[in-house]
């Protein structure tokens, strides 16, 4: 008897004990929702701590082509893609310095050849499916098949020969690379993973580029970034909900981010954009041009505006340098002799104001660029490059040089002839929803003018003249602009390599189409694979002085990083890499609980 109220005295003890426990657990659960799991290795940012909750609304300049990471190129894209997913090291847009991201820690070996990354333990994609090694092993061996043409193919690869990947253990993945690899850890910035549970059929198939619309199902896409997809309104609006294991948390345990919503706003072009930000329909804006950040400054309603200076995106003319073939029209073909000829091209660049287009289109708020490396990258310039002011003489010398002459048209005005006769007159596509370039254009218009080239400017919606540009290949020149992600060259290499997607003269080439585009890819795959910094600087210096002398991209100008935000978002710091507003989208809250009164 003695016994049995021993053991239920004991049960007793021991069940007010367990109650006690649970009641503790479910407090503290209460009281912190957001860890529910000792498993997960959450990576905890400094910084301001902000309030839980609210929607931010940004615009776009259009819709985004695309979800997936694999044949992304527009800017839009990118941006949305920047939000939804993660990488295994990334750089901090404010320091321009590596941290850890998906991997908790790396080593690299003496000789520079390997890399071991440790995954952290826990972690799950926007749709609860477990991240591990597997994740990541299938992500770079999906962006190295060549039949899959993904842009980051040409980041992975070192002296033409792949990085290879193999897995340690379910946390741990093993780089090798055939050559030393001279951007270190920043490698992996950039390199979204991918779910293997949810692309791997599709990928056998050979479906993996045709999936990753806007229209994509939610529980279709997943993640590693802060935020997934919610809603699609074509033409309207793309609605982004909070990723409920995000692996990031505020230094008060608080997961990561603090927004329940993020909606991109499909807007046409950048006065519009203005007018959403001024009404109130949006919170943020970025990528301003000169003259409506003026305006925006003089009235500072309720909102602040920041020059965050010298950025890295370079503005430039491009003319049409691709083989044809037999689609090679009588006029195309005649044109495309005056293209490839270099002084032809030469004489363009000496006729360019460049001054004019910072004067008029930034309102001094930019730098004029005589290179590939915009003046916000001091560390990667090359200072000895030449910056010669404008000169129609000089241009008007080159030409003569290349057997071009001048008649007198029925106005008077001066018209530039061929060898053969011929008038040269072509075309310009500019993006529609770009005010900035759209000025470029029309000052580059002018400018040939006084040479007698007759230019015609065409606008075309951005993904249309994308197409044109990279796809069918049914355009004269065109103005564009490109932002680097990062300082180090490493970004640029689709730019630079004959090979390289955004090559644009002349993107994606089986072998360098001239004896100066097969030494630019000798210069860059050298310097990638140098182990010092002097010796790498060297090598892209002789490349930037190649691309200077054969002038297939007529660089322009670089703009000031111009943004502003509603008075009401918390941890608001513009920075002069993509995204410039959205790169601590994580962090950025809602003052007070202050939302638009128009939501």
């Amino acid at each position: 008897m003695k016994r049995t109220r021993a053991n239920n005295h004991c049960c007793w003890i021991l069940s007010s004990l367990l109650l006690s426990l649970f009641a503790l657990l479910g407090h503290q659960a209460a009281a912190s929702p957001q860890q529910k799991s000792t498993k997960e290795e959450l990576l905890v940012l400094p910084g301001e701590a902000g309030r839980l909750g609210g929607r931010l609304v940004v615009s776009l300049r259009g819709e985004p082509k695309t979800l997936n990471p694999l044949i992304a190129v527009d800017a839009r894209s990118r941006d949305v893609i920047g939000v939804m997913q993660a990488d295994l090291v990334h750089i901090n847009r404010a320091t321009q310095l590596t941290e850890p991201a998906l991997a908790k820690s790396w080593k690299i070996s003496a000789d520079g050849l390997a890399y071991t990354l440790v995954l952290r333990q826990g972690l799950k994609f926007s749709d609860g499916q477990a991240l591990d090694a597997d994740d990541v092993l299938f992500t770079f061996r999906v962006y190295l098949d060549e039949s899959v043409h993904a842009p980051q193919r040409d980041l992975l690869m070192v002296g033409g020969k792949p990085i290879a990947v193999r897995k340690l253990d379910a946390h741990t993945v093993h780089f090798q690379l055939p050559k030393t690899y001279g951007v270190g850890e920043r490698l992996f910035d950039g390199l979204a993973i991918l779910p293997r549970h949810l692309l791997e059929k599709p990928y056998q198939d050979g479906k993996l580029g045709q999936i990753g619309s806007l229209a994509t199902a939610g529980d279709q896409w997943a993640g590693l970034g802060p935020f997934r997809l919610k809603e699609y309104i074509a033409g309207q609006r793309l609605v982004l909900e909070r990723n409920p294991y995000y692996w990031k948390s505020d230094a008060q345990g608080n997961r990561l981010p603090y927004l329940d919503e993020l909606v991109f706003l499909f807007v046409p072009n950048a006065d519009a954009q203005v007018l959403k930000f001024q009404s109130g329909e949006t919170d943020m804006i970025s990528q301003l041009g000169a003259e409506n950040f003026s305006v925006l400054s003089k009235q500072q309603r309720g909102y602040t505006m920041v020059d965050a200076g010298p950025g890295l995106e370079y503005n430039f003319l491009f003319f049409n340098l691709n083989d044809l073939g037999d689609k090679t029209s009588p006029e195309t073909g005649r044109k495309q002799k005056w293209f490839r000829e270099v002084k032809f091209r030469q004489a363009v660049s000496a006729a360019v104001d460049r001054e004019a287009i910072v004067r008029l289109v930034y309102q001094g708020r930019g730098a004029a660029l005589w290179g590939l490396v915009a003046p916000g990258n001091r560390r990667w310039g090359n200072e000895k490059l030449a910056h010669p002011a404008r000169s129609l003489e000089r241009a008007r010398e080159l030409l003569k040089e290349a057997n071009f002459s001048w008649s007198n048209g029925p106005n008077g005005q001066s018209i530039l002839l061929d060898s053969n006769g011929n008038p040269v007159e072509f075309s310009v596509l500019t993006s529609s929803s770009n005010a900035d370039r759209a000025k470029m254009a029309a000052l580059l218009q002018d400018d040939l003018k006084q040479l007698g080239m007759h230019v015609q400017v065409v606008p075309l919606e951005f993904r249309s003249l994308l197409d044109r540009v990279t796809q069918s290949k049914e355009y004269d020149a065109c103005v564009m602009g490109i932002a680097s992600f990062d300082a180090d060259p490493n970004p640029d290499i689709n730019v630079w390599l004959s090979s390289g997607g955004t090559h644009l003269w002349n993107p994606s080439q089986a072998h360098p189409a001239t004896p100066w585009e097969a030494e630019i890819d000798r210069l860059i795959e050298e310097q990638m694979s140098a182990r010092t910094f002097e010796q790498r600087k060297k090598l892209y210096d002789r490349a930037q002085e190649v691309l200077a002398e054969n002038q297939p991209m007529i660089f322009l100008a670089s703009p000031n990083i111009l943004a502003g935000a509603k008075n009401s978002i918390g941890n608001f710091h513009p920075a002069v890499l993509e995204p410039y507003v959205l790169w601590n989208v994580e962090q950025l809250y809602l003052k007070n609980g202050t939302e638009n009164a128009t939501r």
